[in-house]
């Protein structure tokens, strides 16, 4: 399902040093060294792709998306947004975006939260919170290292109330965003699960993954 376009003249599929397919529902971690740009792509369109950084010297260093929303002074991530970390500082830049809808504030869904949204047969369900868990478990990290996250791709319009709900989301097959990385940055992913709600139009999807070193 994907629908290569390159961002840059030299960039191109044969010139990747990393290349992940990343099955529906699962977690995946890499990688991205200063001056690398990562694309994250929607392979099928309307799958929401939950995203952490840490700052790959110091995990202790990550994101913080409230640091990110007040530097950019909007609600929602696009080209040009700035990923900042805890500590103030610059982790990674969002270089391109063909989707245009991608939201930092409603975190990552868990067994608690589908417990309390959609009632007490869930609770087993599998949880993007899970597979963070999971995957910063490699690194020594733990459930407190967890914070709120990105949501690539999931559509989360904020009323002037302040309330938000996620509907269906807007990504097409292909759809993509890069981001070029300022320091070196453990990227962390949980293929979002979630079937209770249109964030993945009830149908959970692989994505992919790719790395171009600075040059490209």
């Amino acid at each position: 399902m994907t629908k290569f376009a390159a961002t840059s003249a030299a960039r191109s599929l044969e010139n990747t040093v990393q290349d992940h397919y990343i099955p529906a529902e699962a977690p995946f971690s890499t990688l991205v060294k200063k001056g690398q740009t990562v694309r994250i792509e929607d392979s099928y369109g309307q799958q929401a792709i939950d995203t952490l950084f840490y700052n790959a010297e110091d995990y202790s260093e990550r994101y913080s998306n409230q640091d990110t929303m007040r530097e950019q002074g909007a609600a929602y991530v696009s080209t040009g947004t700035k990923i900042i970390s805890n500590e103030g500082r610059v982790m990674m830049t969002m270089t391109a975006d063909s989707c245009g809808r991608h939201d930092t504030s409603a975190g990552a869904c868990s067994c608690e939260s589908n417990t309390v949204r959609f009632g007490h047969a869930t609770k087993y369900l599998h949880a993007c919170r899970d597979n963070f868990v999971l995957e910063v478990s490699k690194y020594g990290m733990g459930k407190r290292d967890v914070v709120p996250n990105i949501n690539f791709f999931m559509n989360v319009p904020i009323a002037p109330t302040g309330e938000m709900t996620i509907v269906d989301g807007i990504s097409s097959p292909g759809d993509y965003v890069e981001l070029t990385a300022d320091m070196d940055v453990l990227l962390v992913i949980s293929n979002c699960p979630q079937i209770n709600n249109p964030c993945n139009g009830f149908d959970p999807t692989p994505i992919r993954v790719l790395v171009w070193d600075a040059e490209a």
